[in-house]
């Protein structure tokens, strides 16, 4: 069923205040691909071991409903970093590894891929510079969204015109962590404690990444949202790493939110 639709992609309404000012963006679920099996789908996840062919016909159909050719998709290679880098054409060779993208050159969709991991894109219409960044746990942590917000101020935006919102991510109630990750945060911050609640399992915790993610945005200064939308508990939307790894299979697929300048 999943293969039988075309891509329809989830909106915010944050973020569709920007298309008057020709910002389209799209939150991608599994609905629309031609992957088959555990990939069933929309997979974009050129490092899973799914057929090549079939992942590079869904960021095609991800790149048309974004209105730009296949190679103007742009997906760094994601390596859980706060790294971030400024693209003004497409890719040539190896993708460069990073965790975050930043452009102001219409007919440039920057994405990121996740499968838990909190996607987020970020828009200032006034000065039409944007960014897409993979945010998981250490990718927040370690702080790619300020350094996103950072190399977005280096394209002329303006810090109180930029509005960032999370997308489809891991939620609480499937967020199981140990004692050591609980440390990890509170050690940096006392506060921080308020992102764990109890998961009923003897010295471990329930992690509130999405709070955690909106929380970091607003003190950097940005308008921010979360669509509240778990990869893990909504199977027949979104691809999941954790549900894989409890489940035991060997791979899993990704999905890709993307965000573009329409020339």
């Amino acid at each position: 069923m999943l293969n039988q639709l075309k891509p329809d992609p989830l909106r915010s309404p944050l973020l569709e205040k920007a298309k008057a000012q020709g910002i389209r963006h799209g939150y991608f679920t599994r609905i629309g691909g031609v992957s088959e099996g555990i990939y069933q789908g929309l997979n974009i996840g050129t490092g899973s071991a799914d057929d090549q062919v079939l992942v590079l016909e869904n960021r095609r159909r991800v790149a048309q409903w974004m209105g730009v050719p296949a190679d103007h998709l742009l997906t760094a290679y994601q390596i859980h970093s706060p790294d971030v880098i400024v693209a003004r054409a497409p890719f040539t060779g190896e993708r460069p590894k990073a965790d975050a993208i930043v452009t102001d050159r219409p007919g440039i969709a920057v994405g990121a891929s996740t499968a838990d991991c909190g996607p987020v894109l970020f828009a200032d219409n006034e000065t039409r510079v944007i960014g897409a960044a993979h945010a998981g746990w250490k990718g927040a942590f370690t702080g790619v969204l300020e350094n996103t917000i950072t190399a977005m101020e280096g394209l002329g935006a303006k810090r109180e015109n930029i509005v960032a919102v999370l997308g489809p991510s891991i939620g609480r109630a499937n967020y199981e962590v140990g004692p050591e990750f609980v440390e990890r945060f509170t050690s940096v911050d006392a506060a921080n404690d308020r992102y764990f609640l109890p998961s009923g399992k003897p010295g471990h915790s329930l992690f509130d990444l999405n709070t955690y993610t909106v929380d970091r945005l607003r003190k950097a200064g940005v308008v921010a949202e979360c669509l509240g939308r778990c990869t893990y508990a909504e199977e027949n939307l979104f691809y999941s790493y954790r549900r894989t790894t409890h489940r035991k299979e060997p791979d899993y697929g990704r999905q890709v939110s993307a965000i573009v300048l329409e020339n």
